[in-house]
């Protein structure tokens, strides 16, 4: 099955576009229309079943949105004049993964951690506790292990908290408040396992996946000097 790499290049003229982009609910808005870019009516989880996973970037031209999936979206549910999408599959580099070779990596994450129910009791902590500084970063090394790479460099940097209510399968807001705190983190690393880390490309990373956090992406160091 092919995985694709999208490009969302919002148009700055549409009002649209640019109330998705802006505000703490952002990742809640998006992930409506991110969806709007695939079939309906494949269960309960589709973003799972296609592989969705999207991050929103900031760049000199403006905010974009990376998304990666299983099924090659289409503009066709989009509003008019909302976007342009340029799309590329990433069969390629998923296939060149090979023990030893160096990358650059970005993710967009939410890392926590859950407390047991003895510690939650004796500290009175929620059963999901969010984490940022030096406990973030030993969170993200953590999850580049088991994803098959070793770190070389890391940089983390702390982004707004998602926040917002969920919406229903229709778009509509329920009344399920959701909040989830993000830190970027970007470096180079080692990969070590080729099969973990292909599979956490394809599976994402950490929780929120649905809002914008989870998206790991790599670059081979050599082509980007």
């Amino acid at each position: 099955m092919t995985t694709w790499l999208t490009r969302l290049v919002p148009n700055p003229q549409s009002h649209q576009a640019q109330r998705d982009l802006t505000g703490p609910g952002t990742g809640i808005g998006l992930h409506h229309r991110v969806m709007k870019l695939f079939p309906d009516n494949l269960g309960p989880d589709p973003r799972a079943k296609l592989g969705v996973l999207f991050r929103l970037e900031d760049t000199p031209r403006g905010p974009h949105l990376l998304i990666q999936s299983q099924h090659e979206p289409t503009l066709d549910r989009l509003p008019e004049h909302y976007a342009t999408l340029t799309t590329r599959p990433l069969d390629a580099l998923l296939d060149a993964l090979q023990p030893g070779r160096t990358l650059h990596y970005r993710c967009v994450a939410s890392p926590v951690r859950k407390p047991g129910a003895e510690t939650r009791r004796l500290y009175q902590l929620p059963p999901v506790v969010a984490l940022s500084g030096t406990a973030a970063d030993e969170w993200w090394l953590r999850q580049t292990q088991t994803a098959g790479l070793t770190p070389t460099t890391h940089h983390s940097t702390p982004l707004d908290t998602i926040r917002g209510q969920q919406p229903d399968k229709h778009g509509h807001r329920n009344h399920n408040r959701i909040r989830h705190a993000r830190t970027r983190f970007d470096g180079t690393a080692t990969i070590t396992d080729p099969a973990r880390l292909r599979h956490t490309i394809l599976n994402g990373i950490g929780r929120a996946k649905a809002y914008g956090c989870g998206l790991l992406s790599i670059t081979p160091a050599q082509d980007t000097a």
